[in-house]
């Protein structure tokens, strides 16, 4: 059965960052994600984790100036010193908070810059890749819609699936987002059996708007129930935005436990 994650970076937005935790565990989450941690000490996440009794399953590698609207400097060839910093600083992270899974954002590039691009996350990633590895750590590219970010480079999952296979690292793997994939691609069940061997971590939300489960035009009851069947084991992170309170959109979950005697 699927295990749902919450994503503290979309919910119980309501709280302070670090109250959230608590606010997760109360809900019945097991285990949260979030994009970055780096505002923070490791030893007070590490507390508010533990306090809670939750795990940390995914966060992000360093991704530029959030708040001047950069996603990912991983494809920018003039800030590949800054990207290799990053990675040192995300496994210090994961390897204090426990967290097994780090997540890369490619970042926005102009059309004419793609080729350079390309060029540049790919060795990124193999550093990555490595560096992660000698920590025993996950690493997944995660492809993101260009309507929500326009020009984000690494849009659709077999470009990523592509770039993965010129990185040829075993431990690096497709982050596949249930709300981008519908958004960019649609054919859901299809595609995630297509590319099920190759997930290493996935992700929520409904179209249109990314709010909760329910809210939209994606079977999720269908979804859920063929990602059962095909066997992940992983946690599915919850980043959706609720379109009320956190509160009010969690019933689509308690339904689901019910439902599955959970």
């Amino acid at each position: 059965m699927p295990r749902f994650a919450a994503n503290l970076t979309m919910l119980f937005t309501e709280l302070p960052f670090l109250d959230r935790f608590a606010a997760a565990s109360e809900a019945g989450f097991e285990a949260v994600e979030f994009l970055f941690p780096y505002a923070f000490g490791k030893d007070e996440l590490k507390s508010a984790l533990a306090t809670s009794n939750l795990s940390l399953i995914l966060h992000n590698l360093p991704a530029g100036d959030w708040e001047k609207g950069e996603r990912g400097i991983a494809c920018d060839p003039a800030r590949v010193s800054e990207f290799r910093e990053g990675v040192a600083t995300a496994i210090d992270y994961a390897t204090a908070l426990g967290c097994p899974k780090i997540n890369c954002l490619a970042g926005i590039v102009a059309p004419e810059h793609a080729d350079i691009a390309r060029v540049t996350l790919i060795e990124n990633l193999k550093f990555a890749a490595s560096a992660l590895d000698k920590a025993g750590l996950i690493l997944v590219l995660e492809p993101v819609n260009t309507r929500d970010i326009p020009g984000f480079f690494v849009n659709r999952s077999a470009q990523a699936l592509a770039i993965i296979d010129d990185v040829g690292a075993p431990n690096l793997l497709l982050q596949y987002d249930i709300y981008h994939s519908q958004v960019m691609e649609g054919d859901l069940a299809r595609s995630i059996e297509t590319h099920f061997a190759r997930i290493g971590h996935l992700q929520l939300a409904d179209n249109p708007g990314r709010h909760e489960p329910g809210t939209g035009e994606i079977n999720y009851a269908y979804l859920f129930r063929r990602i059962d069947e095909l066997g992940y084991a992983g946690w599915i992170g919850c980043e959706y935005k609720p379109a009320t309170t956190t509160a009010a959109g969690l019933g689509w979950i308690d339904t689901y436990r019910k439902e599955h005697g959970a």
